[in-house]
């Protein structure tokens, strides 16, 4: 089905929108892929606050030009290219993208991407999509900082179990348990010494 000029229009200016407001792009060849599939994955997608597009290559090339001043070829990709908009999370959409790829191999690939405003190869694309989240790397940066904290928190716990079974009122008037090594060298060589 032709498109008309002004759909045309309508379609440049909210690709341009979606572009200016993106951390990064990614393309992904798609063919073959159900409806079903596609609803789940903008799903996936809006999750993340990102987005799947369908355009015409022409539109999309014409609209990255004037959303980042980008000027990209894709008129060599083969197939129906989707651009993949990833808002607050630079890699998050491509993770989610990159997840539907690896199920769906036969139908969708990697074409390429525009990360940190650097147009990436279809390889750099693919391990780019494969790097943790923002979100993901914050939660282990927040495990690794609780776990000194849970440690002290086991301590004061623990402290303050003692002074109630002791009947005692701070933790200065506690007498700590130190472990005696048992002198193992000195009673060997005694031994020896009796033989000789």
């Amino acid at each position: 089905m032709a498109v008309s000029k002004a759909q045309k229009t309508e379609i440049i200016a909210s690709l341009v929108e979606k572009f200016k407001n993106a951390e990064s792009i990614g393309f992904a060849t798609t063919s073959g892929i159900t409806v079903d599939q596609f609803a789940e994955l903008r799903k996936d997608l809006r999750e993340v606050d990102a987005s799947y597009t369908l355009a015409k290559k022409t539109l999309m090339k014409i609209a990255l030009k004037e959303a980042k001043g980008i000027d990209i070829d894709l008129s060599t990709l083969e197939g129906q290219i989707g651009a993949v908009c990833s808002n607050w999370d630079a890699v998050a959409g491509l993770g989610k993208v990159n997840d539907f790829i690896k199920k769906n191999k036969e139908t969708s690939s990697w074409a390429t991407c525009i990360f940190e405003w650097e147009i990436k190869t279809k390889e750099e694309t693919i391990v780019i999509a494969a790097m943790p989240s923002r979100e993901t790397l914050l939660g282990r940066m927040v495990g690794s900082l609780q776990s000194p904290l849970s440690g002290l928190a086991r301590f004061f716990d623990a402290a303050a179990k003692e002074l109630e079974s002791t009947g005692k009122e701070k933790t200065g008037d506690l007498e700590w348990k130190k472990e005696e090594k048992a002198e193992e060298t000195p009673a060997k060589e005694e031994t020896k010494t009796e033989e000789a």
